[in-house]
């Protein structure tokens, strides 16, 4: 989907965890915790908190009042995206609920994209949340369990992050652009396994990552990024290998956010996943550089594992999905 009219984002907000704000990344994040309950009594509570903060922090830096949102478009992993559900309700204006597990940033930045290029819509904002605790809580084990994590496991980022997305006028040319997005196609490759996500899903990955470079006129040389949303370490590495057999080379343009926003002696093994993980590094570290024109054109991919709380013990397989949009700088592409 080409969007011919461009539209801009204009703001945008990044709240983590403490864990998080120790990585690699944490100093261009917007607002860090310190408190993983965030001085809520539950976990689910401290959530729907970061991502009330993250959409209202998105609306002020674009410079603009709740009441100039015309829709929000937001997700989470929890059942009946609930975080979603109760901060919407909080902040008053008309929602669309998305759930696209770990792929849910750039499913809502496609939608709201697409909502503002066809004219409905002049100010759209779309958001996405995890958290560490409710995520084991539901899919996992509870923390007081302390059941022991296998070495391919990854870490649920603590977090969220809001992105507005504006009509493309005089007054925001100066923003960066969505110029194109793909959405997924639900991929299978029989892992089964609640823990191995980054396998599960580098697959998804890189079917859209090839329709990409095979249908849009770009190659894996148009871009100055090519960011994947949660593969981690191994994940990341089962993409390149996957792409190998396809005959593309991803080369040092391309980086992973789940592999990224933990260091290796924060002994997260395989790095970060979650909702949160892509939303965060997305609308801090990559944005800030679209914004200044270090980066001129950015392919923004994230994954998806498509799971229920049941399935797997049920025997089924997780289908994964991921979804892709392009980012150009207002400065030009690349």
């Amino acid at each position: 989907m080409r969007f011919f009219n461009t539209p801009r984002i204009v703001g945008k907000m990044s709240v983590v965890g403490n864990k998080e704000s120790k990585g690699p990344v944490g100093k261009y994040f917007d607002k860090c915790e310190t408190d993983d309950k965030m001085g809520e009594k539950t976990f689910e509570r401290a959530e729907i908190r970061m991502l009330d903060t993250a959409v209202r922090g998105a609306v002020r830096d674009a410079k603009l009042e709740i009441e100039d949102i015309d829709v929000m478009v937001s997700g989470d992993l929890l059942n009946q995206m609930t975080t979603s559900s109760y901060a919407a309700r909080d902040i008053g204006v008309p929602h669309i609920g998305i759930y696209g597990a770990c792929s849910t940033m750039t499913e809502g930045l496609m939608l709201s994209a697409t909502l503002v290029d066809s004219g409905y819509f002049t100010n759209v904002i779309c958001a996405a949340s995890s958290h560490f605790a409710t995520a084991e809580r539901q899919f996992r084990y509870p923390l007081e369990y302390g059941c022991q994590r296998p070495p391919y496991a990854q870490w649920t980022v603590t977090g969220a992050a809001a992105s507005v997305i504006s009509k493309n006028t005089e007054a925001t040319e100066r923003f960066p652009k969505l110029v194109m997005a793909i959405p997924g196609l639900i991929t299978d490759y029989g892992v089964n396994d609640l823990n191995n996500m980054g396998a599960a899903m580098a697959p998804a990955a890189m079917d859209t990552m090839f329709t990409l470079f095979t249908q849009s006129g770009y190659n894996e040389n148009d871009f100055d990024l090519i960011v994947t949303g949660d593969l981690g370490k191994l994940g990341s590495d089962i993409l390149r290998d996957l792409m190998r057999k396809r005959g593309i080379r991803l080369g040092q343009n391309y980086i992973d956010c789940g592999n990224i926003i933990y260091d290796v002696n924060q002994k997260c093994y395989q790095g970060g996943s979650g909702c949160a993980c892509s939303a965060t590094i997305f609308n801090s570290f990559i944005m800030d550089k679209l914004s200044n024109g270090e980066y001129k054109r950015v392919a923004y991919l994230a994954t998806g594992a498509l799971m229920s709380t049941q399935s797997c013990y049920q025997g089924e397989t997780i289908p994964c999905i991921s979804h892709a949009v392009v980012v150009e700088s207002p400065f030009g592409g690349k």
